[in-house]
C-alpha cells in the first residue's frame, strides 16, 4: 500500500501545483488547508482536502491518525515581507508557532521525512546581491526571521528525533501551469508578475515601482524570478533525495540571475499588448536591491534541471493564467 503525504497549504499557489505534480507521478496526496489565502478550485488532484488550521491541534492529530503520514510537505504560511512590518506577530504566529505545533505532531506520529517551504529571504541583504547556502542568515524582516526560526526548529528536530528533512529556500516564484489549468489564485496578491498581468487586463489602474535608486543598472530591484513549474519539481526531486537516505539540509531553489522590475514590466507590456500605467514610488522597508540565487547545490544533490528558465516564458504562462482567470 503506497504512503500517503500529508501537504499542509496545498490549496494555496506553490502547494497546489506541487499536489498536481505528486499526483502525476503516483503519490497519494492528503491536502491540510484552512482556506484563508487557498482556494478549493486550485485543488485538481489530491485524496482529500481537509479543511483546517494548523493551530488546530485536536483536528491535525485527527488527520495523522487516520493517515499515520510518513512524509510531510509544509507550505501554510504567511509571505508578504512588507506586511510582516507592519504586522509582525501575524508572521511569528502563522509561520513560527504553527510549524512548531506541526513538528510537535510530526515527532508524535514519528514522521520520517518533512520537506519545508522556506525562502531566501533568511539572506536579507548578501554581499553582492547573490546568495548561497553558506551566506550569512540575517532577514531583515520578520517574514524571513519567522521562516529562518521554523528552519531552526526543524534542524533541532531533525538532530533529535531523526526526522530527515529538506528546506527549500525559494527565490521569486512566478509563472503559471503552461496548460493554464491552473496558476496564482491568491486575493490582493503582491506578487509583480501577477499584478502587472492584471493592470494589462484592466484589472489594476497601475503598477508601482518600489524604489528606483537601488544601486542597479537601472535603479528598480533585481531579483531571481523562478517558474512555478521548476520549483514544484525541485519539491519531487527533495522528496526523492530524502528517500535515497539524503542527509538533512537546505537547498537554494532559483535560477542564478535576476530580471529587474523595469525589465519585467516591458515583457509583460510586450507580451499582453497593452501599455498600463507605471507609477514609481517609494522603495519599501525591508526589501534589498538585489536578490539572486546561487543554486549549484539542488543540481548537484538531487539532480533537479530546470525547464522553463526564461523570463519571457515565466511571463507568458502567467498572463494566459490571469487571462483565463479574467474570463477573456
Amino acid at each position: 500500500m503506497p504512503e500517503t503525504i500529508l501537504v499542509s497549504g496545498g490549496c494555496g499557489y506553490i502547494g497546489s501545483h506541487v499536489v498536481r505534480q505528486l499526483s502525476e507521478a503516483g503519490r497519494k496526496v492528503v491536502v491540510y488547508d484552512n482556506l484563508s489565502t487557498g482556494s478549493r478550485d486550485a485543488l485538481l488532484h489530491g485524496e482529500e482536502l481537509i479543511v483546517g488550521d494548523l493551530a488546530d491541534r485536536q483536528t491535525l492529530e485527527a488527520a495523522f491518525e487516520r493517515h499515520r503520514f510518513t512524509t510531510v510537505l509544509h507550505f501554510a504560511a504567511s509571505i508578504v515581507a512588507p506586511e510582516s512590518v507592519s504586522q509582525p506577530l501575524k508572521y511569528y504566529g502563522n509561520n513560527t508557532r504553527n510549524t512548531l505545533g506541526l513538528l510537535e505532531t510530526c515527532t508524535k506520529f514519528k514522521v520520517q521525512r518533512f520537506i519545508f517551504s522556506s525562502t531566501a529571504a533568511v539572506y536579507g541583504i548578501p554581499d553582492g546581491g547573490a546568495a548561497s547556502e553558506e551566506s550569512t542568515l540575517a532577514p531583515i524582516n520578520p517574514y524571513g526571521t519567522s521562516k529562518l526560526m521554523s528552519e531552526w526548529m526543524l534542524r533541532d528536530t531533525s538532530a533529535a528525533h531523526g526526522m530527515q528533512y529538506v528546506a527549500l529556500r525559494y527565490f521569486n516564484v512566478a509563472g503559471a501551469d503552461p496548460q493554464a489549468r491552473m496558476g496564482q489564485r491568491t486575493p490582493e496578491a503582491t506578487h509583480l508578475i501577477k499584478v502587472a498581468c492584471q493592470a494589462a487586463l484592466g484589472l489594476r489602474e497601475s503598477v508601482s515601482i518600489y524604489g528606483t535608486d537601488y544601486p542597479t543598472p537601472d535603479g528598480s530591484g533585481i531579483r531571481d524570478y523562478i517558474h512555478i513549474e521548476d520549483l514544484a519539481a525541485a519539491h519531487l526531486c527533495a522528496l526523492q533525495y530524502l528517500e535515497k537516505g539524503g542527509e538533512p539540509t537546505a537547498m537554494n531553489v532559483g535560477y542564478g540571475r535576476g530580471g529587474s522590475v523595469r525589465e519585467v514590466l516591458a515583457i509583460v507590456k510586450e507580451v499582453s499588448g497593452v501599455d498600463f500605467k507605471v507609477v514609481e514610488a517609494e522603495r519599501r522597508p525591508g526589501d534589498p536591491a538585489s536578490l539572486v540565487a546561487k543554486a549549484d547545490k539542488i543540481r548537484r544533490l538531487t539532480g533537479w534541471q530546470p525547464r522553463h528558465d526564461d523570463l519571457r516564458t515565466i511571463i507568458a504562462d502567467a498572463w494566459r493564467w490571469e487571462s483565463k482567470l479574467a474570463g477573456r
